[in-house]
């Protein structure tokens, strides 16, 4: 039985979409509705900088847990792995693989010690015991830089999936879907600080694990349950016979591409330890066991979301078409909202409208709550770290680091607004990894450092800060992500001299180095009675708060 006979593989049509965009429309205002009075019943609830920053450290184990799984599981998890699977299947599926994997390092280096350090941002831990105003700087430039990088993907999301539901072609109406995007996550900051931002991943966390494991039954229910059947028609379906499902359809074939794939790799595995938004979730709970169990609850929920994306991605490329999913995106980013619409009845069936829209609006809401997570994480660190401790030298009240903080959002939104239009046809996968790259070469080296290294001094943070974010950045933007390719942010410019895609691999040691190289290099002596505060603090969280 070929595809064509299972069920219609044709592309998400136009005209589909319009028959029943009434109801599309609908799903999507319910949700921003709903989030909406979810963030002004919250906002209502936030006195004081502790309530904006961290939730008043009210949340519990199980619900910082669900609130972490939402925050992690982002467009890229949602729409860029599903469509880089559907493509490149083994290949694709490295990024769920890598994704995971992080959480794990995340946790086993990072997430309890830096909870038990800090009081609001990473800029706290790394402060501890240098001088106060340079990590500062540094640290807060490094959140912000990483948090936009991580904008961008959700940015380019948001515009695809909502411009090809509302049969939007022209590029001003998916810059004008952006720019609604980056408004509705001003508001969701401005107003409802973490606490709401906290209730909107809760709830986005539930709708899109609901999703997922909906269009997983209905994929496999199409195979009779047999993954190896489903394995075997994606790999027929693809084009590609058996390659498809081994290594090497997108990173094998040449050895810059195998290099590029390493460097992937690194940044997969130890980005999430450095991302902020991941970070300050840790500060929202009361005590270091609730940090644990959210934990061992966002592990459960993200590894049970990745397993699906078997189902998803491998799913796209056995019933729908290739060239129509590369024809609707060329990144493959509509690939989850093609293959909900197949599975729901097809092309002009009721059933494939409904699912479509049900999944297209969880597709949003990952979006507007993963946004909200990052925007927050940046507007924090410009305020605490910047403003208050930097510019005011600790003298600004609760009540102007909070309007600081709020400035700082909608700053921050206009900014992602202008870049997440440019880099609406780029992978958003591929985008993530970017971030990723950046957060491991900037503020790793330098959380490790910190907590771990008793000699670690301010010119070492600050080399390890400023060197591996330069390093990465640059290598970015000289990179074919922004140039020389037709998949590139700008399509008729070609000024790439740097051949991979990911820079983790030389901007990450490259990080390390310099951390180490500063410290040796310092005439500072390390504060052993500092080192020995917070090695107590983090191992116990005695002082933190």
């Amino acid at each position: 039985m070929t595809p064509a006979q299972l069920l219609p593989a044709t592309p998400l049509a136009v005209g589909s979409a319009s028959e029943h965009r009434p109801l599309i429309i609908t799903l999507f205002g319910l949700f921003v509705v709903a989030t909406l009075i979810i963030t002004v019943w919250a906002g209502r609830q936030t006195r004081g900088a502790s309530d904006f920053y961290a939730g008043g450290r009210q949340f519990t184990g199980f619900q910082n847990g669900l609130a972490i799984s939402g925050d992690y599981m982002s467009a890229a998890s949602f729409l860029g792995i599903a469509g880089a699977i559907a493509l490149f299947g083994y290949d694709g599926f490295l990024y769920s693989i890598g994704f995971l994997v992080a959480w794990l390092v995340a946790l086993l280096l990072v997430a309890e010690p830096l909870r038990n350090s800090g009081r609001y941002t990473m800029g706290d831990v790394l402060a501890y015991r240098m001088r106060q105003r340079p990590v500062r700087t540094a640290a807060g430039t490094s959140t912000i830089v990483v948090s936009i990088f991580y904008l961008l993907a959700q940015m380019a999301g948001a515009g695809v999936l909502v411009s090809l539901l509302l049969g939007i072609t022209s590029d001003g109406g998916k810059v004008a879907i952006v720019a609604l995007v980056g408004l509705l996550m001003i508001v969701y900051v401005t107003i409802g600080g973490m606490k709401g931002t906290t209730w909107v991943q809760m709830v986005k966390a539930v709708l899109l694990i609901a999703g997922a494991l909906l269009i997983t039954f209905l994929v496999l229910l199409k195979f009779d349950f047999s993954v190896s059947e489903l394995l075997g028609r994606a790999a027929e379906n693809s084009g590609q016979g058996a390659a498809f499902l081994e290594p090497g359809l997108k990173y094998g074939a040449t050895a810059t591409s195998k290099i590029d794939f390493i460097s992937l790799g690194l940044a997969l595995v130890l980005g999430t330890a450095g991302l902020p938004h991941i970070l300050i979730r840790f500060y929202t709970v009361p005590t270091a066991k609730a940090a644990r169990k959210s934990v061992n609850w966002a592990i459960g929920i993200i590894g049970a979301f990745y397993l699906m994306t078997i189902a998803l991605g491998f799913g796209a490329a056995a019933l729908l078409d290739r060239s129509d999913i590369i024809a609707s995106n060329k990144a493959g980013n509509t690939a989850a909202p093609m293959l909900a619409e197949a599975v729901g009845g097809g092309t002009g069936s009721t059933g494939g409208a409904v699912l479509l829209a049900v999944i297209s609006a969880v597709a949003f809401a990952t979006i507007l709550a993963v946004v909200a997570g990052l925007t927050l994480a940046s507007s924090s660190s410009f305020a605490h770290d910047i403003y208050v401790n930097v510019i005011r030298k600790g003298e600004a009240t609760e009540r102007e680091e909070i309007r600081a903080a709020r400035w700082s959002t909608v700053v921050i939104g206009a900014v992602a607004i202008g870049l997440g239009a440019l880099a609406r046809d780029l992978n958003v996968a591929g985008l993530v990894a970017l971030a990723f790259a950046v957060a491991a070469s900037a503020n790793l080296p330098t959380i490790l450092y910190s907590l771990f290294w008793k000699r670690f001094t301010t010119r070492g943070a600050l080399w390890s800060i400023y060197g591996g974010l330069i390093s990465s950045v640059v290598l970015v933007l000289f990179s074919p992500v922004v140039s020389g390719k037709p998949t590139s942010m700008f399509k008729n410019a070609d000024f790439y001299w740097f051949p991979l895609e990911n820079p983790g691999i030389i901007s990450i040691p490259l990080g390390f180095l310099l951390g180490w190289l500063g410290t040796v290099l310092s005439k500072e002596a390390p504060d052993l009675g500092k080192y020995a505060e917070l090695e107590v603090r983090s191992l116990t969280g005695t002082g933190a708060h």
